[in-house]
């Protein structure tokens, strides 16, 4: 529970790659919340509905890039996907120039990854599922957080060789990246900070059909997050928003 609304001076800057309107709304609406933003604190941009050009980094507070049904390691690749890509790699190559505050959440992985010359492929991919995340070095994100924690994962691929570039901040039994830093500035977890068990479902709901899980096994993937305390990893994102907001 945020005690007061983070309202900065220039938004946090969204930007979704989800062509399902009801997944891109979503989606907003769980950063917004987790980073404990107002209303005007952050704006979407649909990656999916255009071009995203040169974004003027000095309009905005940080980037956040949110998750998509998109994976880098797709050996056959759409031809928007291949434009979201270019798009998303230039934009990084400014961030990374500029060690500019931003935040990817699961396809940040492949993303970031990609930009800083990670391996990925699909050797340690998680089904949809509540898993325990364990932090092995301290960061100013981290700032609150137990050693061992629960999140949401849900990933097609995820990274298998993590360069000397970034910093490894936390890992988990099935997938050893969960959570890096590159420069200063720069962060990306595997896991879905920003997601609360109902959007969980409705997520799971919008993409019954992407081959994220078989639909036998929706009932047991929910049943994973009951019981569960899904909030610690809330303050990642809150972090995230007091530490750069501006």
């Amino acid at each position: 529970m945020v005690d007061s609304l983070i309202t900065p001076r220039k938004p946090f800057v969204l930007l979704s790659t989800r062509p399902e309107d009801e997944a891109a709304a979503a989606e907003f609406v769980s950063f917004r919340s987790k980073m404990g933003l107002a209303s005007d604190g952050i704006i979407q941009i649909r990656l999916e509905e255009r071009p995203l050009g040169r974004l003027d980094l000095r309009d905005y507070s940080g980037i956040i890039l949110g998750g998509s049904p998109f994976n880098s390691s797709d050996q056959h690749k759409s031809d928007l996907q291949r434009r979201v890509e270019s798009d998303i790699a230039l934009m990084l190559d400014e961030v990374l120039d500029r060690d500019f505050p931003l935040f990817g959440a699961c396809y940040g992985v492949g993303s970031i990854g990609t930009a800083i010359g990670a391996t990925i492929d699909d050797t340690y991919g998680e089904k949809p599922k509540v898993v325990d995340i364990t932090l092995v070095k301290e960061d100013r994100l981290l700032e609150g957080l137990p050693q061992r924690f629960a999140s949401i994962v849900g990933h097609k691929e995820a990274i298998t060789l993590l360069p000397e570039v970034a910093d490894l901040l936390a890992t988990g039994a099935d997938c050893p990246t969960q959570m890096f830093r590159v420069q200063d500035n720069i962060y990306a977890t595997q896991f879905h900070p920003e997601l609360a068990p109902d959007a969980f479902e409705q997520r799971l709901r919008i993409y019954a059909n992407a081959g994220y899980y078989e639909p036998q096994e929706l009932q047991d993937i929910l049943d994973t997050t009951r019981g569960v305390n899904l909030t610690i990893d809330d303050r990642i994102l809150l972090n995230f928003a007091r530490r750069y907001a501006r």
